[in-house]
């Protein structure tokens, strides 16, 4: 398995893999299958596995926890705190508080059954508690032994500076795909690579979007959270379908799956990038993982330019854009 480094010391997996949609937000669930799926991306290498308090909520680390209980020396595990819900799942707030960030991080380490948490990312940004009260906390954690590396996640270019100069961050968590070019143009990935911060790219397939799979929103169980996503909806699917069509004219040439073109696209920005595609199934983690081995020319890289330019998708990432790069 290919190796990439995040920041100046936290050595993965070239790809990781997103352990939310085993349980929440995408349709149909199954705990049995999710964990034979993480053990068969341990078995072909994959060591970076990455979840949250709020997925569920707070099963989906019970889950990742059961699946790595036996192999925890293979993992590096990362997880997350910020978005607050309650038993029931409802949002109560994003919270950054000093107080929640520690007792956040002692029920993760209790969900997960750890003793340290290898990664450890502020989910969201709390626009009502200055960073450096935030990040304080965390470095607290750090020093206790609980957390060994920090991230954050859908952070503004100026928060990344601040939170850096509080801790050294490892890695910053974005959307970063072929219809989701933003931090290209926003300052996040310059900043980012100033600053020698490893960039790890959440919803490498555009949300499921990029497989091609996904031709009517029928397609989407009826709780499947990306109902409410603008980009999957009326005028703006359709628009997005056509972007799709080009992507799969340029991988089919090529002999592979609309995925794997996207997957190669995001791992050929740099060895500093590492893509956290989701899966519940063998199936397609190994079409995912196959994408490693999947080369890109230049030649390839302008036609692909030139089938999903920046500012090419249709629609906001999300219905609510205020809780994203603050």
């Amino acid at each position: 398995m290919q190796k990439r480094k995040l920041g100046q010391g936290l050595e993965v997996s070239a790809e990781g893999l997103g352990c939310m949609g085993m349980s929440d937000f995408y349709g149909v669930r199954n705990e049995e299958a999710a964990i034979k799926t993480i053990h068969h991306a341990l078995d072909r290498g994959i060591d970076f596995l990455d979840t949250a308090d709020m997925y569920g909520p707070f099963t989906n680390e019970i889950l990742v926890g059961r699946a790595i209980k036996s192999r925890r020396e293979k993992v590096v595990l990362a997880t997350k705190f910020g978005n607050e819900r309650d038993e029931t799942g409802r949002f109560i707030g994003i919270n950054g508080s000093p107080e929640y960030v520690r007792k956040a991080c002692d029920a993760s380490l209790k969900r997960l059954g750890v003793e340290s948490i290898d990664l450890y990312y502020q989910h969201r940004v709390d626009k009502n508690v200055p960073i450096e009260e935030t990040w304080g906390a965390m470095k607290g954690l750090v020093e206790s032994g609980k957390v060994r590396h920090l991230g954050i996640s859908e952070a503004s270019a100026a928060t990344i500076r601040k939170a850096n100069a509080v801790h050294p961050i490892t890695a910053v968590q974005t959307e970063w795909s072929l219809w989701s070019r933003d931090v290209e143009e926003n300052g996040i990935l310059a900043t980012v690579r100033e600053l020698g911060i490893g960039f790890v790219a959440y919803s490498p397939l555009g949300r499921g979007f990029l497989t091609g799979e996904i031709r009517s929103i029928d397609d989407l169980a009826p709780d499947d959270v990306r109902r409410t996503h603008p980009r999957f909806q009326g005028e703006n699917f359709v628009k997005n379908l056509e972007l799709v069509k080009r992507v799969k004219e340029i991988a089919d040439k090529k002999g592979i799956t609309p995925s794997q073109l996207a997957l190669s696209w995001v791992l050929a920005q740099g060895e500093d990038v590492v893509p956290i595609p989701g899966t519940k199934t063998i199936k397609y983690l190994d079409e995912n993982i196959d994408a490693l081995a999947v080369e890109l020319s230049p030649e390839d890289l302008q036609l692909i330019e030139a089938a999903a330019p920046k500012g090419a998708t249709a629609g906001d990432r999300y219905a609510n854009m205020s809780n994203v790069n603050i």
